[in-house]
């Protein structure tokens, strides 16, 4: 695919700009800091509730952060072959009675979210799950909503947001894929 596919949509300032304001939504959603419970779905929203986890801990202490890898709760596991490679789960603590927060980068069909949801009831029964996420490009196949949103941008179905992330991409950009999958 060649660049002139691409089109910048948001920059490292706008990028940063967003999570502070989401950080500040999920303190007002969580009612503090004292039961929340970050979880990123791997791999660049484990990046992204790092990002949410050291911007409310400057402001309020720390936040418990974790980690899923959603690979064998997928509903499409046997497209994926017959050796799926599977991430890091990591949760730190106990969610039964918790305030848990979903991170992801792009909320798309909310397939990914619901196999999320599938793997956390592994570790308890949260008090409430929320989902926050860096962009919502709408399109949902499952009745699923975003909490917490750092940019509602629409795309039509033939495009795809890539989001770069410095940890893993060496800058941070949200990009506009015309014709991706």
């Amino acid at each position: 695919m060649t660049e002139a596919n691409r089109t910048a949509l948001l920059d490292a300032r706008a990028i940063a700009r967003a999570i502070a304001r989401m950080a500040e939504e999920i303190v007002r959603f969580s009612g503090g800091t004292d039961e929340l419970v970050l979880v990123g779905i791997q791999r660049r929203g484990v990046d992204l509730a790092e990002r949410l986890a050291r911007q409310i801990a400057g402001e309020r202490g720390g936040v418990p952060q974790g980690a899923v890898d959603i690979t064998l709760y997928r509903d499409d596991l046997q497209t994926v072959g017959p050796r799926p490679i599977v991430g890091e789960t990591y949760i730190p603590v106990d969610l039964t009675g918790k305030w848990v927060m979903v991170v992801d980068d792009v909320l798309y069909t909310g397939r990914t979210v619901r196999a999320a949801l599938a793997e956390l009831a592994d570790f308890g029964r949260p008090a409430r799950v929320g989902l926050c996420v860096l962009v919502d490009r709408g399109g949902r196949e499952l009745p699923i909503h975003a909490d917490v949103v750092g940019e509602t941008i629409a795309v039509d179905p033939g495009s795809r947001i890539d989001v770069l992330l410095e940890e893993r991409d060496g800058r941070d950009a949200v990009e506009l894929v015309q014709g991706g999958p």
